[in-house]
């Protein structure tokens, strides 16, 4: 019976290939479902702590990950395809590079949003004071991305900030949120 399965998950051998790819799918959704079970169980329970944002970010980009791990692990145990992974994970860190370099700014205001996330220095409804371009402004936060903040002012005005700016700047919390 062993010698059966062994040369049925055989992964020299075409059919043994596809049934390794197929059980590797179903693992890789699998934990993509789960994931998206928890991630929206854990957000119809966020606390001030965690919000929906947060938890609706990480729990995509750990999905992300699951089928990222399962076609890297794919392609290690598929003879036929070490090569291959080995030329996509070096390709993968000049692309990464190249990207990192290109959207910089971009990423900067991904990365000072997860951070604001996490420490929280304000929340919706707080009204700040900013330095802008045309001088200080106070507006009511608004919305809240991984990318920006919109504040409104009291004469109706709309003041897009990015994160990376929020992060990097004084911010005055002149009266806090209901």
């Amino acid at each position: 019976m062993d010698r059966i399965l062994h040369e049925i998950l055989d992964p020299n051998r075409p059919w043994g290939a596809l049934l390794l790819a197929g059980i590797f799918l179903a693992v890789a959704l699998f934990a993509a479902k789960l994931l998206r079970f928890w991630t929206r169980r854990l957000a119809s329970h966020s606390t001030t702590l965690i919000d929906q944002t947060t938890v609706s970010y990480f729990g995509r980009f750990a999905q992300l990950i699951c089928f990222l791990a399962a076609a890297i692990m794919y392609a290690h145990l598929i003879p036929a395809l070490q090569r291959l992974g080995e030329a996509l994970l070096t390709s993968a860190g000049v692309v990464s590079l190249v990207i990192g370099l290109a959207a910089q700014n971009t990423l900067g205001n991904l990365i000072s949003g997860v951070s604001l996330l996490l420490y929280r220095p304000f929340s919706l409804g707080d009204v700040l004071t900013i330095n802008t371009p045309t001088g200080k402004e106070t507006g009511t936060v608004k919305e809240f991305s991984l990318g920006y903040t919109k504040l409104m002012t009291e004469d109706g005005r709309w003041i897009i900030v990015p994160n990376s700016s929020i992060a990097s700047n004084i911010i005055i919390r002149v009266k806090e949120g209901s």
